[in-house]
């Protein structure tokens, strides 16, 4: 019988296996399985290599957070700053990017996406470049302003893609796999960079500058999908099919999504004000955020993701610094049990995704706003131990649950709120939402880091743990709003179709 550990030339052993080429091999070998499987999952190689490419752009924007987090004691010691200019950082490019995100969000509707992308990634390298050559807290204050522009086009323009790439009946699922995106980054910051930052903070940032550029080029080759979600991609044939399919239900007509059809079958009426404003041939910005701030559901999930979104902001930028302080860990243990929650924030991402997309597929209409709301009400009952004991094995079991519950809001509701705003108002409707969500996001790590000064005395660490608790009342408030949601979706839902069978175009033609 082959011995596995030696190498054989006609049947004779020679000399033993490397154990590192042994490492190698199997960890090539997994790779090589683990991408198949994902590729037959998502439907095949395009469709991964879209899928892949978005997850990416998210993931550059969530490292920046979570590394200027993981960097908080280097930044501190090296340019003699406390908690609440650390959260200046993060506010300022996040300040920029809610502003810039409405024009964004216009451009997202009206020119080439994936082009505009590209050049927004270039620009998002060269700015990190920048910071890392700063010699001052002001220099670093103004780098990041520049950075904020940049960052503010990923939102809209990703939603608008994600509506045209893919059909309504598995949106859910495929945003699971892009929002796993962003845990990646922050896992990125936190370790990886972080890691490097313990040794060089301008390192971390040359260290996320560098791949923006491969990303800036994956994302200008990518394919330019044909507006109003009527060229979506199928799966590949032998590929698997969607969560739909699976449960029988037939695919949509063009330019009108499941959960649509599933309205109009049922007639429930739409808004009629609604149709009237939103049947309009041409509609400028203005005229666009109107119908879209009317639509209750939108704005009840904009208030909820901004809350949910408002509270990660503050757990990427001062997660770790908690994690050492009030569990009395080093930052090695403290970046690597980040890590740990990352992952189970990933397992809650993945499953809330096709699980909205499931209840919708076995004709439940309000499956995408149920999922999320549950799992807003388990994130804040299991955040409540995790913040009172001090042990971090007793807490860990909490926070990795909390994170996949607070995780888990985002798949179905983005992919809802597709539901609920015709298709041709996808890049402003997401503009708006991502203008209000990044400027919550701004506010979290300005006040967390105040909070915690103030609360903190002479000791920067003891403020932290009631900055947290006093923080659990906007994700409580997220809930709420979710549960508000659940009933204007159906109507809110009708009226988006309605409104897209008056304006879709009888061919539509690609960019």
């Amino acid at each position: 019988m082959p011995d596995d550990d030696t190498d054989r030339v006609f049947g004779f052993p020679t000399r033993p296996r490397s154990p590192l080429r042994f490492v190698r091999r199997t960890t090539r070998a997994g790779a090589t399985a683990a991408r198949s499987r994902l590729t037959f999952t998502l439907g095949g190689p395009t469709r991964t290599q879209i899928v892949a490419v978005l997850a990416g752009v998210l993931a550059l924007s969530s490292a920046d957070v979570a590394t200027v987090g993981a960097s908080a004691i280097e930044l501190r010691q090296h340019l003699h700053i406390d908690n609440t200019d650390i959260g200046l950082l993060v506010a300022v490019s996040s300040l920029v990017g809610a502003v810039a995100a409405l024009p964004f969000g216009v451009l997202a509707d009206r020119v080439r996406r994936t082009w505009t992308l590209s050049i927004a990634i270039s620009l998002w390298g060269i700015a990190m470049l920048w910071s890392a050559t700063a010699g001052s807290f002001g220099k670093l204050l103004l780098a990041r302003l520049a950075l904020g522009v940049v960052t503010a086009a990923a939102g809209p323009i990703v939603a608008s893609l994600v509506g045209d790439y893919f059909p309504g009946r598995e949106r859910g699922r495929i945003y699971s796999f892009i929002l796993t995106g962003e845990l990646i980054g922050a896992g990125v910051g936190f370790a990886v960079t972080g890691d490097i930052a313990a040794l060089s903070w301008r390192a971390a940032f040359v260290a996320l500058a560098i791949p923006a550029f491969v990303l800036a080029y994956l994302v200008f080759r990518l394919p330019e999908p044909v507006r109003g979600g009527q060229g979506a991609l199928l799966p590949d044939p032998g590929y698997r099919q969607s969560t739909s399919d699976d449960a029988g239900s037939e695919s949509a007509p063009g330019g009108i999504t499941d959960a649509q059809r599933l309205a109009l079958e049922r007639h429930i009426a739409p808004d009629p004000r609604l149709v009237r404003q939103g049947s309009a041939e041409r509609m400028g910005f203005m005229a666009a955020a109107r119908y879209v701030l009317h639509v209750r559901t939108n704005v009840a999930l904009i208030i909820s993701g901004a809350c949910g979104y408002y509270f990660l902001a503050g757990v990427q930028t001062f997660g770790v610094e908690f994690v050492h302080a009030q569990y009395r860990v080093n930052q090695v243990l403290a970046n690597l049990l980040m890590l740990v929650v990352g992952g189970g924030a990933a397992a809650g991402v993945l499953i809330a995704g096709p699980l909205g997309d499931k209840l919708l597929g076995t004709g439940h209409l309000k499956g995408r706003i149920q999922v999320p709301a549950f799992a807003a009400v388990a994130t804040v009952l299991l955040f409540i131990p995790a913040l009172v004991t001090h042990s971090w094995i007793t807490a860990l079991p909490y926070i990795v649950l909390a994170g996949a519950a607070l995780s888990a809001q985002n798949p179905p509701i983005d992919a809802a709120r597709l539901d609920i705003v015709p298709a041709r108002l996808w890049g402003r409707a997401e503009g708006i939402r991502t203008s209000v969500r990044t400027g919550a996001q701004a506010l979290a790590p300005l006040l967390f880091g105040a909070v915690s000064d103030l609360l903190s005395g002479n000791h920067p660490y003891s403020g932290l743990r009631w900055t947290f608790v006093i923080m659990l009342l906007p994700l409580s408030a997220s809930a709420f709003f979710l549960f508000r949601a659940m009933r204007t979706y159906p109507s809110d839902v009708a009226t988006a179709a309605v409104v897209s069978e008056a304006t879709r175009a009888p061919t539509p033609s690609a960019e």
